[in-house]
């Protein structure tokens, strides 16, 4: 059974919160051979945090990176939809597989203008275009049907990222979306929601997780590829403890920084304001979570 883990890498800033990008290359090389690919500027890696200069030094790096058989992709998610389009189709000339774009948050929007917002972007970008549906931070539900109108509409748009913990809406885009277009690709926001994707016939997860326990994931989905149920569910029990690192920060980001940090990955824990670093209790709330599934750091 078939499985793919993207990774919605950390961005790694430096004490005087640039950019690091040897930093940020150690992060690549840490999850190369081991995830399916991996997404700079996604929620976890802080595109709000970003100006579109900022974002395209983040691109290029990410394009340089030699990735053999992993995808790279970008979060070209912006409030001003021109400055979107225009990251989108740097992404697209430097070579990047495609990117991911969130729907403008802050007031709800209609299905129409939902509909009408990713038509404006896909129609001035050759980039593949993955929608990406946040309703906690958007206020709003990207519809199956508008999902659907959009796939078909626009060949360029070729899957979504579906971050809503409940499976029964991925479950509907996977029914509704992959019944008529087969390569429409769906993925999981949650890492805990991976197995019960795939089993839905959904294509996998982008899931933070999957920043510090690579090897974990990549285990994960030998275990698919196997049909070994036991170990799948062994994996989805370790998972289901694992998910309690979320809950030590909001947001949790900080938390994957450190891990890194402790793992001896990056040097720099530094998240842009207005967050925060770890503390030292947060730091022990860390190492209770990992002892319990026997994960050394």
């Amino acid at each position: 059974m078939k499985s793919q883990y993207i990774t919605p890498v950390v961005t790694i800033f430096d004490p005087q919160k640039r950019i690091d990008n040897e930093e940020n290359l150690k992060v690549y090389n840490f999850l190369k051979n081991k995830t399916s690919g991996f997404v700079v500027m996604g929620s976890t890696g802080e595109f709000f945090s970003l100006n579109v200069e900022k974002s395209k030094q983040l691109i290029k790096l990410a394009a340089s990176f030699p990735k053999e058989n992993m995808k790279v992709y970008a979060g070209t998610s912006r409030m001003d939809f021109q400055e979107s389009i225009e990251l989108a189709n740097y992404a697209h000339e430097v070579g990047l597989d495609g990117v991911m774009i969130i729907s403008p948050y802050y007031f709800s929007l209609t299905e129409n203008e939902i509909y009408d917002y990713y038509s404006a972007i896909s129609s001035q970008t050759s980039a593949n275009i993955f929608l990406y549906n946040f309703p906690d931070r958007t206020g709003y539900s990207i519809s199956p049907q508008t999902c659907l109108k959009l796939a078909d509409k626009h060949q360029n748009i070729v899957g979504m990222k579906d971050t809503i913990s409940d499976m029964n809406h991925t479950c509907e885009v996977i029914k509704i979306v992959k019944k008529e277009i087969p390569h429409f690709k769906v993925f999981s926001g949650f890492d805990n929601n991976f197995a019960h994707n795939i089993l839905s016939g959904g294509d996998g997860c982008i899931g933070g997780l999957s920043n510090m326990f690579p090897e974990f994931v990549q285990s994960w989905m030998k275990a698919f590829a196997d049909e070994d149920l036991i170990a799948i569910a062994n994996h989805q029990k370790i998972v289901d403890q694992l998910i309690a690192l979320n809950n030590i920060n909001n947001p949790f980001i900080s938390v994957f920084k450190k891990i890194l940090q402790l793992k001896n990955i990056i040097k720099y824990d530094d998240s842009y304001p207005p967050f925060n670093c770890i503390n030292d209790d947060q730091v022990k709330e860390i190492k209770k979570i990992l002892s319990k599934v026997n994960f050394p750091i």
